[in-house]
């Protein structure tokens, strides 16, 4: 199964991509986010071409575990998509993803580094449970 997740920023998506089963992690890019129906036709092409079948966004949950408007902003975006794709979404508790992306050495952008982290957290509770 391949698996596809965001880190959903302000001015980008963070991009990070693994096959279930293969313990690698790559990232893949960055869709920006300004124009928001351009950036969703990227995403659903790019969805579509690479065959993913799961899609794994991060949540940013407050301080305490709660929701805030960034929150229903990414909840928004992705029951927009879940119109437009049949394929699985869930969700990941993006918390200091930002502050270990920027901790960790490497060429690619903090987007990327952060969906790696959104990813490879998925991964590791999936494996757990």
């Amino acid at each position: 199964m391949n698996i596809l997740a965001i880190d959903f920023g302000t001015k980008n998506l963070g991009l990070a991509w693994c096959s279930e089963g293969l313990d690698l992690i790559l990232p893949y890019g960055r869709i920006q986010t300004q124009n928001p129906e351009q950036r969703d036709q990227e995403l659903i092409a790019l969805v579509k071409n690479e065959r993913i079948e799961k899609v794994v966004v991060g949540l940013p949950l407050g301080m305490q575990g709660e929701e805030n408007v960034n929150t229903e902003r990414i909840r928004n975006f992705v029951e927009h998509l879940k119109k437009q794709l049949d394929i699985e979404f869930d969700f990941v508790d993006e918390r200091f993803t930002t502050q270990q992306a920027s901790n960790t050495a490497g060429d690619i952008s903090s987007d990327e580094k952060s969906a790696m982290i959104i990813l490879e957290t998925y991964l590791q509770k999936a494996k757990d449970s």
